[in-house]
């Protein structure tokens, strides 16, 4: 094959244009095992809905492999009045098909969740990044763990999307199987989706940190990364009185038993 190049990015181009054409927000939801009584929480605070499957990679493995509960917050229902019932039902649908709760705020009563919810894992997004909700839910979210103090004690995940993290610690391997799951759950944020088919790019994405992530958190020259999708997150712990950043930086393979990584931040000094 004289380019044999050129024939694989038109392949590709040609899926990505099929699934943009796929059904959205239909399919069988995957069977997984409601989470036990008692069993850990991991919080996500979204500053819209579909961020918390944009995001959401480390709590459906932390789901899928080690039974934990997720629950997410939809901090705003985005900018647009006339749309905002729409997004809310979008959410459940979205949320519904991963088996995850859906526990209505807003940008008020934040603590007050946590303090309720006494979330092993609590994920919001980091300072920098670029769209002002986001930013803002970053602050509400801090104010929040600052509000709630020594009654909590939880490790904490920022993420990324409109900017990157220029500074991750973690390195998350993503199986194919866990993203599908999340690309079918996307889906579900039919009104947003309509009018930009991100949701089939997620696994290009995903495929991207993986490449970032191999070196800026293995360090420069490191190996690639243990898979062909991977999620980046800046790992912390609170710890009733300030975040503390984990170090050192993790890889975590699709095999890595993610309850002890957390607990080890959770018990560093």
């Amino acid at each position: 094959m004289a380019r044999p190049y050129e024939a694989f990015v038109r392949r590709l181009d040609a899926l990505l244009r099929r699934g943009a054409a796929l059904p959205r927000g239909t399919g069988r939801p995957p069977r997984l095992k409601a989470p036990k009584p008692g069993a850990p929480t991991a919080l996500i605070l979204a500053p819209h809905p579909d961020d918390e499957c944009i995001v959401g990679a480390l709590p459906r493995r932390l789901q899928r492999q080690r039974g934990w509960r997720v629950a997410v917050v939809p901090v705003t229902l985005g900018s647009r009045p006339e749309r905002r019932a729409a997004r809310l039902d979008e959410l459940r649908g979205a949320c519904g098909y991963l088996g995850w709760d859906v526990l209505e705020s807003g940008e008020r009563g934040l603590a007050a969740i946590l303090r309720r919810e006494r979330p092993r894992l609590v994920l919001f997004p980091h300072a920098g990044d670029a769209n002002s909700t986001h930013r803002r839910v970053h602050e509400l979210a801090a104010a929040a763990l600052r509000e709630a103090g020594a009654q909590l004690r939880c490790a904490v995940a920022e993420t990324e999307f409109w900017a990157t993290l220029p500074d991750p610690n973690l390195l998350l391997a993503v199986p194919p199987r866990d993203a599908a799951d999340l690309v079918a759950a996307l889906s579900f944020h039919d009104g947003e989706i309509a009018r930009n088919p991100y949701h089939v790019l997620f696994p290009c994405w995903l495929a991207d940190s993986a490449r970032r992530g191999a070196e800026l958190v293995g360090g420069q020259g490191a190996a690639a990364a243990p898979a062909r999708f991977a999620a980046l997150y800046r790992l912390s712990r609170w710890t009733g009185r300030a975040l503390e950043r984990a170090k050192p930086g993790r890889i975590a393979g699709v095999k890595t038993d993610l309850d002890a990584l957390l607990e080890g931040i959770a018990d560093e000094a």
